[in-house]
């Protein structure tokens, strides 16, 4: 896996340490460079690889920019043994919540398994999500990545409890409940009749019937990311160690 190849460029950075000081830095600028440009290079073919090779099941496929970001904090998380699973839940709030905009990918077989509606928060936007915060009671939903939890019976039915990775972004989401639980607002027939989807106070709300074979399946440890274009990726400046 490309998480596993950054120990062969720490042992080549520490193979230039015999020239003069001033040279020895000059050369290592420049092979810290070189590796920074290999490696994106490498990170970037292997994920379009990936995005190419994946079977969409009949679904409606994610974007290849959305893709790639959730994949590469995938491979982060992976790495740093943050998340166990090879279960990759992408919500893209770019996109209309009238669409289908979440997608839970079995990274094993390459495969799209669930292509679902999901809500946002009440406070985050009507249709379209544009405002999103960390802060308690703001009704609002939190972007970035996350690590699944556990299953526990709310006021919702069976819910699964969210543990937000990134500093300042959402990594309050465990003490405002921002969890995924199924909800009747999110389905086709509450987009006919108020030409939007329903909304949560911040909860990532999926359609009832699908509610606990998506959560069964992502349960203990898997990654959620959650993406919109206002937010640059930096997760890894962020990430909670």
């Amino acid at each position: 896996m490309i998480y596993k190849i950054y120990p062969l460029f720490v042992f080549l950075l520490l193979s230039f340490g015999k020239d003069s000081k001033n040279t020895a830095d000059l050369k290592k600028n420049a092979i810290v460079k070189s590796i920074a440009k290999v490696e994106k290079v490498t990170v970037d073919s292997k994920i379009e690889s990936v995005y190419n090779s994946l079977n969409s099941n009949n679904f409606k496929m994610p974007e290849l920019k959305t893709f790639s970001e959730a994949l590469k904090g995938f491979y982060l998380l992976k790495e740093r043994g943050v998340i166990k699973k090879n279960i990759l839940t992408l919500i893209d709030f770019s996109l209309s919540s009238n669409t289908k905009r979440l997608w839970v990918i079995d990274l094993t077989s390459n495969t799209i398994l669930f292509n679902s509606l999901v809500a946002h928060g009440r406070n985050t936007g009507e249709e379209f999500a544009s405002a999103f915060s960390n802060l308690n009671s703001s009704f609002k939903s939190s972007l970035g990545f996350y690590a699944t939890g556990e299953i526990y019976q709310g006021k919702h039915g069976a819910s699964l409890r969210l543990d937000g990775l990134e500093n300042g972004v959402n990594d309050n989401a465990r003490e405002r409940g921002v969890v995924m639980h199924g909800a009747d607002y999110v389905s086709e027939s509450f987009i006919r009749n108020h030409k939007r989807l329903g909304r949560s106070q911040g909860c990532p709300a999926v359609p009832v019937e699908l509610t606990n074979e998506i959560i069964q399946l992502i349960k203990d440890k898997s990654c959620l990311y959650i993406y919109h274009p206002s937010r640059n990726f930096a997760m890894e400046e962020r990430l909670i160690s």
